[in-house]
């Protein structure tokens, strides 16, 4: 019997050609799993954001949230909403993931060591592509979040928003948007590359590495970028509130002055800890199942890696024969 002198090694990490189809299957299914598992943390986080002077939607925690609102409106309320952000999660992922691997791949940032600018640089293009998709979606799961909010379903929230305001709405805080996940996006993966490769150097496929990594990067990622996330909320949610003003604001410098004016510095960290909360296990269970996934699919029919085989020598004490 011949004893092969090579093995195919594959360096699961350094998959560089792994097919667009692969990393947007992947990429829709982790997207979709993220914000549905942590759907009842981000309606409290909205709720905290929202700027109003009604004592009933003022919470002093995210536990005091929590109870409240479940006591007051149901458990069910948290996860009002929810069908819309299924909806935009999925097509928006599925180009997040699929336009960060192709730039990076681009930027030569699959390379040994680390490539912080080109990480950042692949992260603020993925979430320009992906935001465009998801902003819409994510307006109306924020109007049927909110405090009293009249909307019972996706689509007839949006009908409204679209009648009473024009197609605009979906769009007033997309700027604001950008100035807040692009930054969100290159912290959030050159932190995740740093750790990966500094907590995992073989580039192995480790779920554990996975999980700790995205954990890191979301909660960086997350705090660093607030009070932007606090901005966007005031102008995504201005037509479900009374206030004037609020509802007249039309840009992330308006934004910010009423925030400034009605709780001074410490109104761009309402809703802090449970954005934080929020992120750390959304991002970890997001990057393991993407990385789960885009193994497991990648070897499917149609979806194989063009992988570059390393040689790798035979064990000491055999050596290939003539006949062999």
């Amino acid at each position: 019997m011949s004893i092969p002198t090579e093995v195919e090694e594959v360096d699961y990490e350094s998959l560089e050609t792994t097919s667009v189809a692969t990393n947007m299957l992947a990429g829709a299914l982790a997207g979709i799993t993220e914000h549905t598992v942590m759907y009842p943390l981000d309606s409290i986080k909205t709720r905290m954001q929202v700027i109003t002077s009604n004592p009933q939607a003022i919470y002093s925690g995210v536990t005091n949230a929590l109870t409240r609102i479940s006591s007051a409106e149901g458990f069910s309320t948290l996860w009002r909403g929810v069908n819309s952000m299924i909806l935009g999660a999925g097509p928006a992922h599925a180009l997040y993931f699929a336009t960060y691997e192709k730039c990076k791949e681009m930027l030569s940032g699959n390379g040994a060591g680390h490539h912080h600018v080109a990480h950042a640089a692949a992260g603020a293009c993925a979430t320009i592509v992906s935001d465009g998709v998801m902003n819409p979606f994510d307006v109306i799961k924020q109007r049927m979040q909110v405090h009293g909010s009249v909307h019972r379903g996706a689509f007839e929230c949006g009908r409204t928003i679209l009648r009473t305001e024009g197609l605009s709405a979906f769009y007033v805080s997309y700027p604001t948007t950008l100035m807040m996940t692009i930054p969100f996006q290159s912290i959030h993966f050159t932190v995740y590359e740093y750790f990966r490769k500094t907590l995992n150097p073989s580039g192995n496929y480790d779920p554990k590495t996975h999980c700790i990594s995205g954990a890191l990067a979301g909660a960086a990622a997350a705090a660093l970028t607030n009070p932007l996330d606090v901005a966007k909320t005031l102008l995504q949610t201005r037509g479900a509130v009374e206030d004037t003003k609020i509802r007249k604001a039309s840009g992330l410098v308006e934004a910010f002055k009423i925030i400034y004016r009605r709780h001074g510095f410490a109104g761009f960290a309402m809703g802090l800890k449970p954005r934080v909360l929020s992120h750390m296990p959304a991002t970890a269970v997001c990057w393991t199942t993407y990385e789960f996934l885009k193994m497991i699919i990648s070897r499917q029919p149609g979806f194989e890696n063009n992988v570059t085989t390393v040689p790798v020598p035979a064990p000491q004490g055999h050596s290939r024969s003539p006949e062999e």
